[in-house]
């Protein structure tokens, strides 16, 4: 399913009570609408932005562990990307690197977070 301007029910259950968490998941998704068809996944822990396989996740660390960072952006990439807004980055195999973004204002979702999506889209097709 390509989620191009699709209404879904699972992402807005999903980010029900979260309108910071929602606008910031909103601005990451225009982003990847730019790059091309791609398809969401949406399970109890995050939205799973896929291609052939996934390569870019939204979650809400307060879920999880005590935070107030209203949604953490995963990326994989295919190499360890060095800029210093990256959370943690780590290597679960060999040349796949997952890396954690905090967001926390919509502004942050710039020109870096969209050239990142789009090697994680490309790489994921």
């Amino acid at each position: 399913m390509t989620a191009r301007g699709a209404d879904d029910p699972a992402v807005d259950a999903f980010f029900a009570g979260r309108p910071a968490s929602r606008a910031l998941f909103d601005a990451v998704r225009a982003c990847v609408e730019a790059i091309g068809p791609f398809e969401l996944r949406t399970s109890t822990s995050q939205v799973a932005f896929r291609r052939r396989v996934g390569f870019a996740y939204a979650w809400v660390p307060g879920d999880y562990v005590r935070s107030d960072v209203p949604l953490v952006l995963t990326v994989g990439l295919r190499r360890r990307d060095p800029s210093p807004r990256w959370k943690q980055v780590v290597e679960p195999r060999p040349g796949r690197f997952t890396h954690h973004l905090e967001l926390r204002a919509v502004a942050e979702v710039d020109d870096a977070v969209r050239t990142w999506l789009e090697e994680a889209w490309g790489a994921a097709g």
